[in-house]
């Protein structure tokens, strides 16, 4: 298979790319990350969500340590060739390592952040370091 779609992309400096997980069906914005080139080659040939690991400088698995896996619909790249949408389905329900089913859980209210959405499950029990 060629992959020469990749090279439309347009990687920053570092090679990297800016990345939205918005839920199938609901709309509703999951978690933002980052893509290097084999993470969206592996996203795109395996239909389950890789991500670049800025913190661990390493390839991240969606999943791979919570089980809570992004299915992929859909793969988008915005006007400005700069962005990619993925549209999901969070098997687990929960996508944030906080144990809440969104990242964006914080709503600016009165001039102060405000939780709105419950942890859905301990991050504890969801990551076993053994």
């Amino acid at each position: 298979m060629s992959e020469s779609w990749l090279n439309k992309v347009n990687w920053t400096h570092d090679g990297l790319v800016p990345v939205i997980a918005q839920e199938t069906g609901t709309g509703k914005v999951l978690m933002f990350a980052w893509m290097d080139r084999e993470a969206l080659r592996l996203t795109a040939e395996t239909g389950q969500a890789v991500y670049w690991s800025r913190s661990r400088k390493k390839l991240w698995r969606k999943g791979e340590e919570s089980g809570h896996v992004q299915k992929v619909h859909n793969i988008r790249l915005d006007c400005d060739e700069d962005v990619i949408l993925l549209t999901v389905e969070q098997l687990g329900g929960i996508a944030c390592h906080t144990g809440r089913h969104t990242c964006f859980f914080q709503k600016l209210q009165d001039n102060q952040w405000v939780t709105d959405e419950p942890v859905l499950k301990n991050p504890e029990e969801i990551y076993r370091h053994e």
